[in-house]
């Protein structure tokens, strides 16, 4: 995993306008979430290849993995836009220090949730009505891959930090090289290659663990490289409550709109196991599949956030707000030729995961809705993402309560039950979540109500580009 010394040397000596200009943010970050979803998807393929059963008990794991990392994104999300905000006024000392605290609390709170799921994890699958040989297959996944989410609670903190510094490349090139290590182990440890045994389900686990070990080393030396002004020792120990407050009135409100997403998430995959295994299998592969088509817009709501984050530091509103509307229309263009592709091809792109007729017609079929479900969560990643840069957390999330608990929910439980619409149904509620909450975020950037929320103020001007 290559860091690529010559290309952070220049940017170190050439900061300006090249490093904030959108397009060289974002590819990268592109590169970086293409390369995280194909991790899941080499997990889904291989596994397929020994149960549909073991595909449905990873992604019922992975349910539960994912809201425990967007809880350690309290502190990830949190510390990377208040770095960004001290960034653009030029404070760097104060930067590096919040950076420091951001590694240490997020390894604290990884610790706490990894023995939580080592203590707690068979009760929590049991709990989503699992059985049987997909019981089995999810337990043996969350133990390992859970007991060890530590090591991803560490990467979430330095990527973070290192992307906000402007160097998603190198961010892109370590994220590379774990998941080429990651497909290998794959390779090597489900299927019993190399003398190894075969481990099926825990095979995939542990190639995941050890593949996140490397990274956090790799991550380590290129947090020290990108820098300006380094991180010492005593400032991992050092934990300021002024700073713990700034990263907590960003993180908390972030964590708790993803996890209250994610949550409704698990809400409708227990829906989903009324409807039986084929149901089960079929909304693991089109969320899969589903993800291609978003990853443009998480992208440019990364790369957008970063950018408006400094603009705000430095004191320039009237910017941040053009370059969102711009970085709207130009997401929004991408994905619907995505979907276009997806609608076209589905019944091809799920024949890639399983040749259960039943499974891909199922699939298929919600995979149509994709022009309803994915063009309004382009324009949500994007928005979001620019408040929670701006300071304004809190307002998705209020918003959130409203649209995804108190209507999402039970539209998706009439939809599916009482008009026995399936799985579409469960596709339809999260669509009308996802409009519902564009209209009114749009709403909120137009108002710009979020400029009273910076964190910071600009000690001098600086030109930042877009």
């Amino acid at each position: 995993m290559s860091t690529n010394n010559t290309s952070i040397e220049k940017a170190k000596t050439g900061k300006g306008a090249a490093e904030f200009n959108l397009f060289k943010l974002t590819w990268p970050i592109f590169l970086e979430v293409f390369l995280f979803m194909l991790m899941g998807i080499v997990d889904t393929l291989m596994l397929s290849e020994i149960s549909d059963n073991a595909v449905s008990g990873v992604g019922a794991s992975n349910q539960f993995l994912h809201i425990a990392i967007l809880i350690l994104e309290v502190i990830g999300n949190g510390a990377s836009i208040v770095v960004a905000q001290y960034l653009g006024s030029r404070k760097l000392l104060e930067a590096s220090r919040i950076s420091a605290l951001a590694v240490s609390l997020n390894l604290i709170v990884g610790l706490i949730i990894s023995i939580l799921f080592v203590l707690m994890g068979e009760h929590l699958l049991i709990k989503l009505n699992l059985q049987g040989e997909v019981l089995e297959h999810a337990k043996s996944y969350l133990v390992i891959v859970g007991g060890a989410i530590f090591l991803q609670a560490i990467i979430n903190s330095l990527a973070a930090i290192i992307r906000v510094h402007g160097y998603t490349k190198q961010a892109m090139l370590v994220s590379l090289g774990m998941n080429i290590i990651h497909i290998i182990l794959n390779y090597i440890l489900i299927f019993g290659h190399l003398g190894m045994p075969a481990l099926g389900t825990q095979g995939a686990a542990i190639s995941s663990v050890l593949s996140r070990v490397i990274a956090v080393v790799v991550f380590f030396i290129l947090l020290y490289r990108v820098m300006e002004v380094r991180i010492r020792m005593k400032d991992y120990f050092n934990l300021s409550k002024a700073f713990i407050f700034k990263i907590l009135k960003i993180g908390v409100p972030s964590a708790l709109e993803q996890v209250m997403y994610q949550t409704c998430q698990i809400v409708f995959l227990f829906y989903a196991t009324y409807l039986g295994e084929a149901s089960m299998a079929a909304r693991t592969y089109a969320n899969n599949i589903s993800m291609f088509i978003y990853m443009f817009a998480f992208a440019v709501g990364i790369g957008t956030s970063i950018i408006v984050g400094r603009l705000v530091g430095a004191g320039k509103p009237d910017q941040a707000y053009t370059r969102v509307w711009q970085s709207v229309r130009s997401a929004t263009i991408v994905s619907l030729v995505m979907i276009g592709v997806v609608m076209l091809f589905r019944e091809p792109l799920m024949t890639i995961f399983t040749d259960d007729v039943d499974i891909i017609k199922i699939g298929a079929s919600v995979l149509l809705l994709s022009i309803i479900l994915e063009s309004g969560r382009t324009i949500n990643i994007i928005i979001v993402n620019s408040l929670r840069a701006s300071g304004d957390a809190s307002f998705p999330l209020f918003v959130g309560i409203f649209t995804m608990v108190l209507m999402s929910l039970p539209l998706g439980y009439f939809l599916v039950f009482k008009l026995e619409m399936g799985l579409a149904g469960i596709w339809l509620a999260i669509a009308a979540d996802e409009w519902a909450r564009a209209f009114i975020m749009s709403y909120r950037w137009k108002s710009r109500g979020w400029e009273k929320h910076a964190l910071v103020r600009p000690s001098q001007s600086t030109d930042l580009g877009h």
